[in-house]
């Protein structure tokens, strides 16, 4: 785990416009809306060698009886509980208010170390006496939106750093994304797994914008949860919001090593989630089917062999995907989770020895000959695994236009029941031999 950074303050001083800023690439939204950001976003960065984690928090209104509000409140106490210095972010447009002086001493009261940053100061006539009052030092003064002052302030993290000593950097971390349409239950799915309320959960559809990531370890096993906004059909994107946290699901997609594709056990299967898991399927990661509110559903002893049927009906192109039926409201079978993220992965960066893979590939051959087109047979020479993550084969034969889906397919499933794979999808590209007749 690094050293961990936490901005935070009230709702719209340009706390997630430094944090892009500072991460250099546009994670969370920015949005002159008030209460855009309501969960807390990780970012990793560095600076002159020191690298730290920076998190943008939710706005803080301490005073406010709002349900949503006091949740983003709720959150950005977890992020001052696990930050090692803390970023109180002010405007210097509209000065020291009420807001500012709650959420001070909040942070007075947390005992952690704090960096005033007065944002928005596109000026040098600014004077820094007002903002003594917060009870802290000397105030940085920064443009989040410019650019300007962000290089000192960059120095006095690192400074801290230093100070602190660095936290060893965690690497072999499996990546898992959450993703499925919107109140499908994928934040309480999450809470449920990480057994603390980390991300906000609401009857709201759409309360999850953004992607969230959030790090855990079992039985030393290290893992980063992404929590994703629910993905709408995109005639129900309305807002320049929501289309930003459709991207970013997408973008969780393509960061994550394996994928949570989550379903509602009390709704029938839609073309939504058919496309949301088409999408993982598309991008070749791993992937577990994880059927949610399984407590909701009237069972029988042929109730899960009548699911099982109908997802296997519905999602055709994922029957390499294991199917685990959950209640996030109830912990039912949420433990075992962990137990197929680790199998998945496995499959997912499973190699085979060129020897052994060719080997498979012959008795293949000597089983169900290479099909004809036109008199013209397939020729097969040898086959090579060229990556990981998801598995990749690549065969070289005598003409690629002679390689039929059909028999692409049976290739897949030899690989399948010779080395498992569940989970995983199989990539399998001809390569035509140069000289071959």
């Amino acid at each position: 785990m690094s050293f961990i950074v936490a901005i935070v303050g009230r709702p719209n001083v340009g706390k997630s416009t430094l944090f892009n800023r500072i991460i250099g690439k546009r994670i969370s939204i920015v949005h002159d809306k008030p209460g855009v950001t309501r969960d807390r976003i990780y970012g990793e960065t560095d600076w002159n060698g020191k690298h730290f984690t920076l998190i943008d928090t939710g706005g803080i209104e301490p005073s406010s009886d709002d349900v949503i509000l006091k949740q983003m409140k709720r959150q950005a106490d977890f992020a001052i509980d696990t930050a090692n210095l803390i970023l109180f972010m002010v405007d210097a447009k509209e000065g020291v208010t009420y807001a500012d002086l709650d959420v001070a001493q909040l942070l007075r009261k947390s005992g952690k170390p704090v960096l005033l940053v007065v944002n928005k100061a596109d000026n040098n006539t600014l004077e820094s006496y007002e903002f003594y009052q917060l009870g802290f030092k000397e105030p940085i003064f920064i443009s989040a939106v410019h650019g300007l002052g962000i290089g000192d302030l960059l120095d006095e993290i690192t400074n801290y750093i230093e100070k602190q000593g660095n936290i060893s950097e965690d690497e072999d971390i499996t990546k898992v994304a959450i993703i499925g349409r919107p109140n499908v239950g994928k934040s309480s799915l999450l809470n449920a797994i990480l057994g603390e309320e980390r991300v906000i959960v609401s009857d709201i559809p759409g309360t999850t914008r953004d992607a969230i990531d959030t790090y855990f370890e079992i039985d030393e096993k290290k893992m980063l949860f992404i929590d994703t906004a629910g993905l709408r059909k995109k005639s129900k994107i309305n807002e320049d919001v929501e289309y930003y946290s459709s991207v970013r699901a997408i973008g969780a997609i393509n960061r994550a090593d394996v994928v949570l594709m989550v379903l509602d056990a009390s709704q029938d299967i839609t073309e939504q989630d058919k496309r949301i898991a088409g999408i993982a399927h598309e991008a070749g990661k791993a992937i577990i089917i994880t059927v949610n509110k399984w407590d909701l559903v009237d069972k029988d002893s042929y109730t899960v062999q009548e699911f099982n049927k109908k997802i296997r009906n519905e999602l055709a192109f994922m029957q390499y995907a294991p199917i685990i039926y959950v209640s996030a409201k109830t912990g039912q079978r949420v433990n075992r989770i962990f137990t197929l993220i680790d199998s998945v992965m496995e499959n997912y960066t499973f190699r085979v020895k060129t020897s052994v893979l060719n080997d498979l590939v012959r008795e293949a051959m000597a089983i169900s000959e290479p099909p004809s087109i036109k008199g013209r047979k397939l020729k097969i020479y040898y086959a090579v695994q060229t990556g990981v993550k998801p598995p990749t084969f690549v065969f070289f034969v005598n003409d690629a236009k002679l390689f039929h889906f059909s028999y692409v397919r049976y290739l897949e499933n030899t690989l399948r029941q010779a080395f498992n794979f569940e989970g995983t999808p199989i990539i399998i590209k001809p390569q035509q031999k140069k000289g071959s007749d």
